[in-house]
C-alpha cells in the first residue's frame, strides 16, 4: 500500500493492534478545552497502550484505571478488553485513543459504562453514510478538531523518520448531559504548555479501588 508523508498507510498486518501512541499535547489540549465539562472522579482508559494519555491525566491530578488487550509495560495496566462481558464497573468518564477500525464499537460500549466519553479519532470518522443514523442516536456533544496535525502519531514499532501525522485528528466528545446539536471547534496543540510527567505517587488506580 502506498505511503504518504508523515505517518504512512500501513497494512493491518503491520499495525500491531492498531496501536498509535497519543502525543501528550493532544491530551493536554483536551483537558484545557473540556475543563468545565469533564466530570470529577476516576477516569477509565480502556486502550491505555504505553500510558501516554494516562500519564497526562494523572499529572493533572486525576485518578485513572488503565486497561488494554496487550500489556505494553505501563504500570498498573490490567489486560482485558473493553468488550469483556464480565466487566461490571461504571465510571464518570472514559478517555482513550481507540483502534480506528473499532471506533464505533468502542463508543457504543463506552457509553454503556460512562455518561461522558472522549475519543481521539481521525476526523474522517465523521464520514460514511452508515454513520449518519448512528450519529443521530448517540450523544455527540463536541468535536475538537486539531487545526495543526498532531506530532509523532506513529504506529507501535515504527522505525522510519519521525514526522507529524499525515492524518487530521479530532477529539470526539460524547456527553449524555448535552442538549442540542454537536458543537465543532478547533484547537492548536502548540497553545497548551507542557505538564509534568506522572511520578510514582500519581493516582493510577487499580480494579479494587474502582469497585
Amino acid at each position: 500500500m502506498a505511503m504518504v508523508a508523515g505517518v504512512g498507510m500501513h497494512s493491518h498486518a503491520d499495525r500491531q493492534h492498531d496501536f498509535y501512541a497519543t502525543p501528550p499535547e493532544a491530551t493536554r489540549a483536551l483537558l484545557a478545552i473540556e475543563d468545565k465539562w469533564l466530570p470529577a472522579g476516576t477516569i477509565w482508559e480502556p486502550a491505555c497502550g504505553d500510558g501516554a494519555i494516562a500519564q497526562v491525566l494523572t499529572s493533572a491530578g486525576r485518578a485513572v484505571i488503565c486497561t488494554d488487550i496487550v500489556d505494553r509495560g505501563f504500570p498498573g495496566t490490567k489486560v482485558m478488553s473493553i468488550f469483556d462481558a464480565d466487566w461490571r464497573y461504571r465510571f464518570p468518564a472514559i478517555i482513550t485513543n481507540p483502534p480506528f477500525k473499532l471506533a464505533r464499537e468502542f463508543v457504543d460500549k463506552a457509553l454503556e459504562r460512562a455518561p461522558y466519553v472522549a475519543m481521539l479519532l481521525r476526523l474522517a470518522f465523521l464520514e460514511g453514510g452508515a454513520r449518519k443514523p448512528w450519529f443521530a442516536s448517540v450523544p455527540l456533544a463536541r468535536v475538537h478538531v486539531a487545526s495543526r496535525r498532531l506530532p509523532m502519531m506513529h504506529r507501535d514499532g515504527w522505525t522510519g523518520p519521525k514526522a507529524g501525522s499525515a492524518v487530521c485528528h479530532a477529539w470526539f466528545v460524547f456527553d449524555k448531559r448535552h442538549e442540542g446539536r454537536p458543537q465543532v471547534q478547533w484547537f492548536d496543540w502548540k497553545d497548551y504548555a507542557p505538564m509534568a510527567v506522572a511520578n510514582d505517587n500519581s493516582p493510577v488506580g487499580d480494579m479494587a479501588r474502582a469497585a
